[in-house]
């Protein structure tokens, strides 16, 4: 019985930016620094700072006013940033440089005049953050359903973007559906799925097609991580589940197992990794074998904190 461990996995470098400027924010102004939503999702990493002391809101007005509060890696509208300056507060922006381009391409096509269809998931706080950027022009495109629901005409100048941390394939089966009801609609200047989103789901693939399970390390509300369960399905696994912590692993989904592949979203710390697979070892997974299908060394610039 043998272990495959998905590379790349883990941490990517949007991720990384990101907790740094929470632990050096804390580290030169002390406790308490204020966090709008999770900095990042995994609740490892959010019990962690909060144990720094990094408190965790949902809206500003959570912060006392001339409060240090630090936006997350997901990004803020326009109109958060304009109430943090408003009520003077001292801001530290974690939102990852990938997102912020996504936010540049929405500003950008807006002024243009273009509709912007912008492929991603209701709620999620980077679409709101991204919508909030042109929220009169911006339509979101939840699922291949809601195409449906739009109308435009060809008079209408149309550009498709997507949220950074989508299904590849999905997305790109919503795209063939938007170029077939407005054949006018224009590419992004780039692709806005994050390339670790895209290196993560190649490396699940490239385990599912040889393994009968395929645990993916990941929180509920990650976005990214649950993609890779999906992924990981199509890809030919026969079953996929998604954990935070080793002890969440059921010994039911071992039975009859001989193959477990092993990955981990883009905001989960490696020492969770290894716990899956130190969990595993004790029930007869003794042989880990890496698939690796990228090699990352992107590293993102840190703001003056």
């Amino acid at each position: 019985m043998k272990i495959i461990l998905a590379n790349p996995r883990g941490f990517c470098a949007g991720v990384d930016r990101a907790i740094t400027i929470v632990e050096r924010a804390l580290a030169l102004h002390g406790a308490p620094i204020y966090v709008r939503h999770e900095i990042v999702h995994n609740d490892y990493v959010v019990s962690n700072l909060r144990e720094k002391g990094a408190v965790f809101v949902e809206e500003l007005d959570e912060v006392p006013d001339g409060a240090t509060v630090i936006f997350s890696a997901h990004g803020v509208s326009r109109a958060v940033r304009a109430e943090a300056a408003g009520r003077g507060l001292h801001v530290f922006d974690a939102t990852c440089p990938l997102v912020t381009k996504v936010h540049n391409e929405v500003k950008r096509f807006a002024r243009d005049g273009y509709q912007i269809l912008l492929i991603g998931h209701e709620g999620h706080e980077e679409v709101e953050g991204t919508a909030g950027e042109a929220p009169d022009v911006v339509h979101l495109v939840d699922g291949a359903a809601s195409v449906d629901s739009l109308d435009f005409g060809p008079e209408d100048k149309l550009v498709w973007l997507s949220q950074t941390t989508l299904s590849v394939d999905e997305t790109m089966e919503i795209v063939q559906l938007l170029k077939a009801k407005f054949p006018h609609i224009t590419d992004p200047p780039s692709d806005d799925i994050c390339y670790a989103t895209q290196n993560r789901q190649v490396a699940v693939k490239a385990i599912a097609e040889r393994s009968d399970l395929v645990i993916v390390v990941g929180s509920q509300n990650s976005s990214n991580s649950k993609r890779l369960v999906e992924v990981a399905l199509q890809g030919g696994a026969d079953a996929s589940y998604l954990v935070d912590y080793a002890h969440q692993v059921k010994p039911e989904w071992l039975d009859g197992v001989t193959t477990v592949g092993v990955t981990s979203g883009a905001s989960v710390p490696e020492i969770l990794v290894q716990d899956v697979i130190k969990l595993l070892d004790d029930h007869g997974f003794h042989t880990v074998e890496v698939v690796t299908t990228a090699a990352e060394k992107l590293v993102f610039s840190m703001p003056r904190v």
